[in-house]
């Protein structure tokens, strides 16, 4: 399983995108059977992971607790609850060698435990705000090159990757190479689970300048490696053309790798008997709804939209496309049922090997999910938008406006309402929590 954060659907050839160089994921995807319409069934990352490895809904975060210290408050970001089994646990007793490699810093938190049931697991140290290195060790030069009001959020990350010196030292690049060296053991100690968890492309964005080059041409303004999260006002029109570039750029490098993994697992012959999952936790928003960042009530196709691709080994569903609302608490229980493996308790996803098998899982007309306190559902005509108690509502007709421009909630009320309670509410059993202590853009 492939796990690459931030990764918008938009942005890859596949699904679409005819100018962002995403070779070796278009060739996977040849290979795969490919989700058009896949979503995280809660934002952001430690709540997609905590569904990916347990099978189970996060939202609609009732009993969120945590952990003391946290400096991100979105709920449902916390460790994985002690009474969920994870996936790795489950296989790891059914006498799977099991391996994780992530450099996504929030799950090698001190409290946190997404290392569960893993026999191996290595966590690659220095993305963004980790406390890897004293931050006043940062290359000064660095800074003076960034966009002012972003150099405060960048000093921690200069000084963590001060001294890379080649391409290798990038982090996408490390977590394939040691992902590659990890896997060659586990070749020979067959069956195996390895989960590789990329953070890339999440910013900042500072891929090698080749890749950059691929996107933007001379620049010489200060460098949007990150945005400053909420509205793009702040960035003038070329800033923001050398911020996409530096996130197609990021992807890019992201996807090189991914092919240097892929070519190993080749050069293994594991092609022949090995399911290959690959699939994104969200998107981040670039100035379409004059957002950028991930900002809770932008819950427009930027965030929402991921990758998803399942390749057997057998070519089963190879070069084929399905609509089914697919999403991440979908990952454990489609494995174990590729593997005929019960789980010790009821999963809330669905199987989706079905599919590969010419059958349909349970019908899903609608979707729903939850980042924080905003609610988003969806059917064949409408994407539905709030926050959690039914205010700042949005309503969009996706058959006419896919690009979800014009707001129509003023115009049809009843089916705002209808979204709510009969999607929303229904799905989530009930009222939705609401906590205390909301930062001023939640309330």
């Amino acid at each position: 399983m492939v796990i690459l954060d931030s990764l918008r659907k938009d942005h890859v050839g596949a699904y679409g995108n005819p100018w962002i160089k995403t070779p070796n994921l278009d060739a996977l995807a040849k290979e795969s059977l490919r989700f058009a319409q896949p979503y995280p069934e809660s934002l952001p990352t430690i709540c997609a992971r905590r569904a990916i490895h347990t099978g189970i809904r996060t939202w609609p975060f009732r009993d969120w607790h945590p952990p003391k210290g946290e400096d991100v408050w979105r709920y449902g970001w916390q460790p994985i609850p002690e009474g969920q089994t994870t996936l790795a646990e489950i296989l790891g007793g059914q006498g799977y060698q099991t391996m994780f490699v992530t450099d996504t810093l929030h799950q090698f938190k001190p409290s946190y435990n997404f290392h569960r049931g893993f026999d191996v697991f290595e966590f690659i140290r220095g993305q963004t705000r980790d406390r890897y290195r004293p931050d006043w060790t940062l290359p000064w030069e660095k800074m003076r090159k960034t966009m002012a009001t972003v150099r405060g959020s960048m000093r921690q990350y200069f000084a963590n990757t001060a001294g890379r010196k080649t391409e290798e030292d990038w982090f996408a690049p490390q977590v394939f190479m040691r992902s590659s060296e990890i896997l060659e053991a586990a070749s020979e100690a067959q069956p195996f689970f390895m989960v590789v968890d990329g953070y890339d492309p999440h910013e900042p964005w500072d891929p090698p300048q080749k890749y950059i080059d691929l996107y933007d041409g001379d620049y010489d303004g200060g460098e949007p490696y990150v945005p400053r999260e909420g509205s793009s006002d702040y960035l003038t029109a070329r800033e923001l053309k050398r911020m996409r570039a530096l996130y197609s750029a990021e992807v890019t490098m992201t996807d090189r790798w991914l092919g240097r993994f892929l070519e190993k697992i080749d050069e293994l012959d594991l092609f022949e008997n090995t399911v290959i999952i690959l699939l994104s936790d969200h998107g981040h928003a670039l100035g379409e709804h004059k957002i950028v960042g991930k900002p809770v009530q932008a819950l427009w196709p930027e965030l929402t939209d991921i990758v998803f691709l399942i390749r057997h080994p057998e070519g089963k569903s190879a070069g084929r496309t399905s609509d089914y609302y697919a999403s991440t608490h979908d990952v454990a229980p489609t494995i174990l049922g590729m593997l005929d493996i019960e789980a010790p308790e009821p999963m809330d996803g669905q199987d989706l090997s079905v599919i590969l098998g010419g059958g349909e899982p349970e019908s899903r007309d609608h979707f729903s999910l939850g980042y924080h306190n905003f609610v988003w559902a969806r059917d064949e005509s409408y994407v539905y938008f709030s926050r959690n108690d039914g205010a700042k509502a949005k309503l969009y007709d996706v058959r006419a406006d896919p690009e979800m421009r014009n707001n129509r909630a003023v115009d049809h009320p009843d089916v705002v309402k209808s979204m709510f309670e009969d999607y929303v509410l229904r799905d989530a059993g009930g009222s939705l929590p609401r906590y205390p202590k909301l930062p001023a853009y939640a309330r």
